[in-house]
């Protein structure tokens, strides 16, 4: 089932519409603490005899840490729960009472003034489970809840204090074990998170893991909120899209069945002309890197030929670090790409390519964006008085030229100096042919929409969703939790938010992943979509093998076997 990216205005429709069909406020709550049972008790296997503390809010959140904790009793005999309540909870709650039969320990925050207990609860536990509030959260948090989470701030603290009064001055000496900090389970959000904008309340407890219901939020996915979410679960609760309200949920977050379904076929009676061509338009004299990482990349996805297409002096640096690529050899303006080399690009693509990459490494010359242009099949200025194509002229003097004297350009990736060069021209978009793919990250995004960086990062999810339905491009919004926008307007967001991809040149590797994936085949959409995942995945396992700081973008590339491995499995 298709992981959903619901408002929190959604949600409250989908439960409601789902309470309609049968599935009662009650049965959700029960299945949320389920499925949050069942996080914890994964998270905490290794440890025969844990020790649960479990902040109880007034509500429905409230609701499903009570019922995690009572789960979490019945199924390990030597758990040690305990719950401590913000509010007095309703005198008929079901829960309470269930956990007083049991003779589970309730704290109640109003009677632990100094919050001494709850302190000391939180020093002595393996894990604290932040079930205070959920999408009903209005910021700043309240006094009381504020003061509830720093105290437990400050027990989490006291827990990793210094054990010994012996420090070893060798750093290669194993020092002696400390104690721990109790892990962090956040249900549906960490407390204090706006589920709509991403914005913190200082008081925040950061999660090591969050574990959410229905869909996932957009808050949860934008920064500074992703932030403290930690690693994010979702479980739908049982509820299909059989419920109106979210089979119309549109917008998405990817996970790795999405990504399995999205796989291009590898059937064994095959050559490498099975698996398509993929043409990269790339590099200068001062960006030889790029054109390597792309056509790399490409061929690791599985592309079964690279042709790379640069200026003349690249070649010399990069033929013996790339041997597996062909090479289409262009004129050259002091080492970058010359307006003379578009009509010998359009001769060599004819109909055999059937993916294209432009722009890593191409520099931003004035005769390298003349070459851009005119491959675009537009002279600079012309993007105003031109009717918009699918495919490009060769020469475009006359909108009613003949097909034979214009040339079809493969399904196209525009990245990098490619971007840049577009963003020069007031009507650039009108220069694509409908669902090219575009790579910016938020300062390209910036230059291509005219917006400011910091309009941009506060409303990721609009902006990239509105400016793709207006460009008539698909376009990918780099960076943490990547969202990937449909000419219709429709979102995929990615999972991955991983410091060891903020490195140079894994945006080439990006665009060289996509490609390889359009030269086998796959729609540009699910190309954007499944190339954003294998990339992200990868420098997963990357940051696995190698320290996060040291992952570099040749790392990338050596574990995109992996992410195929995890994907195809």
């Amino acid at each position: 089932m298709v992981i959903k990216l619901a408002t929190t205005e959604e949600i409250r429709t989908i439960e409601a519409a789902a309470d309609k069909a049968g599935i009662s406020y009650q049965e959700m709550m029960e299945r949320a603490g389920q499925a949050a049972a069942n996080r914890a008790l994964a998270l905490l296997s290794g440890i025969e005899s844990p020790f649960i503390t479990i902040l109880v809010g007034p509500g429905n959140n409230g609701g499903d840490g009570l019922v995690t904790g009572l789960l979490i009793q019945q199924a390990n005999e030597n758990a040690e729960v305990r719950f401590y309540l913000l509010k007095e909870r309703a005198k008929d709650d079901p829960f309470i009472a269930v956990a007083k039969e049991a003779n589970i320990f309730i704290a109640l925050s109003e009677a632990d003034k100094d919050k001494r207990l709850l302190r000391n609860m939180v020093a002595q536990s393996d894990m604290v489970i932040d079930a205070l509030f959920g999408i009903g959260i209005k910021l700043p948090l309240r006094d009381e809840a504020a003061q509830v989470l720093r105290a437990v701030q400050r027990g989490i603290n006291e827990s990793t204090g210094q054990a010994s009064d012996q420090w070893s001055i060798n750093p290669l000496e194993q020092p002696a074990a400390s104690p721990k900090k109790p892990l962090i389970l956040a249900i549906d959000g960490p407390s204090g998170l706006d589920f709509e904008t991403g914005e913190l309340d200082s008081a925040t407890l950061f999660a090591d893991e969050t574990i959410t219901f229905i869909g996932a939020k957009p808050g949860l996915i934008k920064f500074p909120a992703a932030d403290a979410v930690g690693k994010l679960t979702v479980a739908n609760l049982g509820i299909t899209d059989k419920v109106k309200p979210l089979k119309a949920v549109q917008n998405t977050l990817m996970d790795m069945l999405s990504a399995k379904e999205r796989m291009p076929a590898r059937p064994l009676n095959s050559s490498k002309r099975s698996f398509g061509r993929a043409m990269v338009v790339a590099g200068s004299i001062n960006f030889v890197g790029a054109v390597h990482f792309s056509a790399l990349a490409a061929y690791r996805t599985g592309a079964g030929l690279v042709s790379i297409a640069t200026a003349r002096p690249v070649t010399g640096f990069l033929a013996s670090t790339t041997p597996e690529a062909t090479w289409l050899l262009l004129p050259h303006d002091m080492g970058v790409i010359s307006k003379e080399a578009a009509p010998i690009v359009l001769e060599e693509m004819g109909d055999r390519f059937s993916g294209m990459l432009v722009g890593p490494g191409l520099g931003q010359e004035e005769t390298t964006q003349e070459f851009v242009y005119e491959l675009l099949g537009q002279k600079s200025g012309a993007a105003e008085t031109k009717k918009r194509r699918l495919g490009f002229a060769v020469a475009a003097d006359d909108d009613d030229e003949s097909e034979e004297n214009s040339t079809q350009l493969p399904p196209l990736i525009i990245d990098a100096d490619g971007l840049n060069v577009l963003s020069k021209d007031e009507n650039w978009w009108k220069r694509l042919p409908e669902n090219t793919i575009l790579t910016p990250h938020v300062a390209e995004m910036s230059r291509l929409s005219g917006l400011e960086i910091e309009e941009i990062e506060q409303n990721r999810l609009k902006i990239v969703a509105e400016k793709a339905k207006a460009w008539k491009a698909i376009v990918l919004l780099k960076g943490a939790h990547t969202l990937i926008a449909n000419v219709d307007g429709t979102v995929t967001a990615l999972p991955f938010k991983n410091d060891a991809l903020a490195t140079a040149g894994t945006g080439d590797v990006l665009s060289g992943i996509i490609v390889g994936l359009l030269a086998q085949g796959v729609k540009p959409y699910d190309a954007a979509c499944l190339g954003g995942y294998i990339h992200g995945l990868a420098g997963e396992f990357a940051a696995k093998d190698i320290h996060p700081r040291s992952v570099i973008a040749s790392d990338v590339i050596a574990h995109i076997s992996d992410a195929l491995t995890a994907i195809t499995r």
